[in-house]
């Protein structure tokens, strides 16, 4: 693998693994039941979830309101397109850096709280964003969002690609979520990775060890606002559209929901593992009965009763306990010869 600093893999085994079912995803997608367009979106969520994931699963912070960020994203994205006619980098980057500036406002009034406290402002928080949404009819669309946003060609300097193809756009989303993955790897892996964790841990000690612990929940909180917002640019490009329900407290709850029963407490890799679990439940479910949600928040509980730490840590748990099997079948073969 190749290291940084001669530590840290900036490529584990598992990325290769995850990259190659990525890029290869248009080619056996078909043969499994599945199409371009539930990729395309499985790549954007996944891009919000691992950037929620710096939040809760990390840092210990629980938002109930981040859907406000990728909303903004959508809607920065949105009106790049619509007022100013930029291309996609303009819109993508204007989704960035709107969302990075609500989140960090936010920000500034959540970082010196905790627990229920800190939960309940951003519920709070998000419900602003999204009553604003609603009512600001001459901006946002009121009810009805932003209405064909078209797909505008991707420019790479030389040449330009046509995103109107469900698979180009999913390749192109694939190649942001491979590079996404990337950087947090590196993030969560740095110093200011090992304080983040250091303030799930306990705030308190993290406190009295130097930690300016304020600071820290205000970046993270910040940075996890940034990834929402490009994945809200990526879905208002899908989509062609932006819509205030995106920003409303249940959408909010559904990244939650993903986090936590992929994982994401216990494995960098739980909140894709949730994302997928979330969309193939969507697809199946709802090709059976349109009370889908009903059945995904019942597995949901279940899992949450019976499985705290989600699919990532009972997978976990059963590799090691495969593993420790291999280690004792040798064992007992010794013994026996002796």
């Amino acid at each position: 693998m190749l290291t940084a600093r001669g530590k840290v893999p900036l490529v584990t085994r598992q990325m290769l693994v995850f990259f190659a079912l990525l890029f290869s995803y248009p080619l056996w997608a078909s043969a499994v039941g599945l199409y371009d367009y539930i990729g395309v979106e499985i790549a954007i969520w996944i891009i919000y979830a691992l950037g929620y994931n710096l939040l809760l699963g990390y840092t210990g912070l629980p938002s109930f309101g981040h859907g406000a960020f990728l909303g903004i994203g959508a809607y920065a994205y949105g009106l790049s397109q619509l007022d100013l006619s930029g291309g996609v980098w303009i819109g993508l980057l204007l989704a960035v850096c709107a969302a990075t500036a609500a989140a960090g406002l936010v920000a500034c009034f959540l970082s010196h709280r905790r627990g229920i406290y800190f939960a309940l402002m951003t519920i709070a928080f998000g419900q602003i964003f999204w009553f604003v949404a609603i009512k600001w009819h001459g901006v946002t669309g009121g009810e009805d969002g932003l209405l064909n946003v078209l797909r505008p060609e991707l420019g790479l300097g030389v040449a330009s690609i046509s995103l109107k193809s469900n698979t180009t756009l999913y390749y192109f989303a694939a190649a942001l979520l491979a590079v996404i993955v990337v950087i947090l790897w590196r993030v969560l892996h740095s110093p200011f990775g090992a304080a983040i964790q250091a303030i799930r841990m306990n705030e308190t000690r993290a406190r009295f060890l130097g930690y300016r612990v304020w600071l820290i929940k205000w970046s993270v909180f910040t940075l996890s606002g940034a990834f929402a917002g490009l994945a809200g640019g990526l879905f208002c490009l899908t989509q062609e559209s932006a819509y205030p329900d995106v920003m409303s407290l249940h959408a909010s709850g559904f990244v939650v929901m993903m986090t936590l029963i992929g994982g994401g407490f216990v494995s960098f890799w739980g909140p894709v593992v949730g994302v997928i679990v979330f969309f193939l439940a969507r697809d199946l479910l709802g090709s059976v009965t349109e009370a889908w949600l009903l059945w995904y928040g019942l597995l949901f509980m279940a899992v949450m009763l019976f499985e705290p730490e989600g699919v990532a840590g009972a997978w976990g748990r059963i590799a090691a306990r495969l593993g420790s099997q291999k280690v004792a079948a040798p064992a007992a073969g010794k013994e026996a010869s002796t």
